[in-house]
């Protein structure tokens, strides 16, 4: 598409886009709105992998100060040419239009070593540019999981931002340890078909160690492909990523938006460079005060706030296929969730709808208000045909899974970046601990979510925090937090939070009262409205803002 400008100059132009909302949501799908063609690519974060409430951890330490990096990195200047269509780390598809092009950004493995001789980084990016006279700058996305293509993600999604097309250069990239650059992979297919296709709660001690294997097998896949590498893929290091990015794109500042995950980095980079911070924009804003058990209980909270909200809708309809009232609802989920432990539902293909995957079509699905039709067809063609095509479809979105059977990176680097992030390394006597109350926070999913805190298991932990340093006092700009109330995968308590971490003055936090994740694309025209001014003219709303 063209690139609408206000020069009044004709001739051809680098073209116009649109910021995805994908949160990651991992891959995305975040908008709120019943959009189609958004909802067939979500970008789910891992299972429970955004940030949530829970109680904090150990404080926070330091971060040491690093050596200067070198000019051979902050100097560079990229190659940029016509895009390739997007590669199967990336998630496939079609290359993007003439508008964008793509190129490669060189840093550091090791920031405590930036040699430019020594082991580096090839990071992929994408842009689109503008020619207009009232051009601000480059505008860089992250959308979130960690794991999300941004070099995918944006050209797809670039009509959702079409109103910033003609003010900035639209820029993203895969974050280290994803897509295509140098991204994690740990299995192939089929391995990734096998260890997905199992119940999603132990029923014993026997299953109890069935899982504690598969998660350690499952870790040492990962060291055996990419061993040098996982220690390097933390938040840190992307946030100094972006700050050679910046220097790159010619930018004094950086301007940013980030959704869910990418609120996290986000805020890194404010506390690594206040100074340095642009307009910004921080959309589905993760937790930063929680450790590993706390995220993973705020967002079982969160999830079953938007199952309440979803099965209160599908009751009031004429054809619930979960019943008539919500206590025969969850009664109806939780026997068709435990039916499936010992007899999985035929789908396409020859393949299986089993519990686990059942579980992750269902919490994939609350990710937007506009998947609930899908959901209740899904339960409905299980329930009276006895069939798992449509959940099955849902959690293979989730997981990133292509029709060929391949899948993209979205999860091997949502679970690397998560367990360089995280010093905790839950054990089978934490998930004992702790699963009454995750019981109680959701009764339907919470017995499967709990088991997601042996995520790391495995994995060397080379961290000595869970939550990010994110103070950014004396940040050069407001940062514009958004938040939505119904948000089941970064609860809005957290974005309250955020703002009190990056500190007074420094954060005004904007409200909108709806359901989904991502409020920017939820098309709502409150929000749209404000980020945009914030972003277009730096017109900040303030704080305590509410948008219905």
């Amino acid at each position: 598409m063209s690139r609408r400008t206000n020069s009044g100059r004709g001739g051809a132009r680098r073209g116009g886009a649109a910021l995805v909302a994908a949160l990651l949501c991992a891959v995305t799908a975040c908008s709120s709105a019943p959009d189609e063609a958004a909802d067939e690519d979500p970008q789910i974060p891992g299972l429970p992998s955004p940030s949530v409430a829970g109680e904090a951890g150990p404080a926070p330490t330091a971060v040491p100060e690093l050596p200067s990096v070198p000019e051979e990195f902050t100097k560079q200047e990229p190659n940029w040419s016509a895009c390739g269509a997007p590669s199967a780390a990336q998630g496939g598809g079609a290359a993007p239009g003439a508008d964008w092009e793509c190129a490669g950004l060189t840093v550091p493995l090791d920031y405590a070593d930036p040699d430019p001789d020594g082991r580096t980084l090839d990071l992929a990016l994408v842009r689109s540019r503008t020619d207009s006279e009232q051009r601000v700058g480059s505008l860089v996305f992250n959308f979130g999981g960690p794991g999300g293509s941004g070099v995918a993600t944006l050209p797809r999604m670039e009509q959702r931002f079409e109103p910033l097309a003609g003010a900035f250069d639209l820029v993203s990239l895969d974050p280290r340890g994803v897509g295509d650059s140098e991204g994690v992979v740990c299995l192939d297919g089929p391995g990734r078909d096998a260890m997905l296709a199992t119940t999603a709660a132990p029923r014993d001690a026997a299953g109890e160690e069935e899982f504690l294997a598969r998660r350690h097998s499952y870790a040492a896949a990962c060291a055996d492909a990419s061993g040098d590498l996982l220690p390097h893929l933390t938040t840190a290091n992307t946030a100094r990523d972006l700050d050679i990015l910046r220097q790159v794109l010619g930018e004094s500042r950086l301007h940013y938006y980030g959704a869910s995950y990418g609120t996290k980095l986000g805020g890194v980079y404010a506390g690594l460079f206040p100074e340095r911070v642009g307009r910004t924009v921080l959309d589905s804003v993760v937790d930063p005060t929680v450790d590993v058990v706390g995220r993973a209980l705020g967002q079982t909270t969160g999830f079953q706030l938007a199952l309440d909200h979803y099965l209160a809708d599908c009751v009031a309809g004429p054809d619930c296929p979960a019943g008539r009232d919500l206590p025969e609802a969850y009664r109806f989920l939780g026997g068709l969730l435990d039916g499936l432990a010992d007899q999985p539902l035929p789908a396409g293909e020859g393949r299986l709808l089993t519990q686990g995957l059942a579980v992750t079509g269902i919490v994939g699905s609350l990710y937007s208000e506009g998947s609930w039709q899908r959901l209740s067809r899904g339960l409905r063609e299980a329930d009276r045909e006895g069939r798992g095509d449509i959940l099955l479809a849902a959690a293979d979105r989730y997981h990133g899974r292509g029709q060929q059977g391949g899948y993209r990176n979205l999860h091997d680097a949502n679970t690397a970046i998560n367990c360089a992030d995280f010093a905790s390394r839950p054990d089978l006597d934490t998930v004992r601990a702790h699963r009454a109350e995750f019981e109680a926070a959701s009764p339907v999913l919470g017995r499967f979510l709990v088991w997601e805190l042996l995520g790391c298991t495995g994995w060397e932990s080379n961290s000595d925090r869970d939550q990010p340093e994110v103070a950014a006092e004396g940040a050069a700009r407001t940062i514009l937090l958004v938040a939505t109330t119904g948000d089941p995968a970064t609860p809005y308590h957290g974005a309250e939070r955020m703002r009190d971490a990056l500190g007074e003055d420094v954060a005004a936090l904007l409200t909108y009262d709806g359901e989904g994740h991502g409020a920017y694309t939820s098309g709502n025209p409150c929000v749209t409205a404000a980020v945009n001014a914030h972003l277009l003219s730096g017109t900040t709303p303030d704080d305590g803002t509410m948008c219905t």
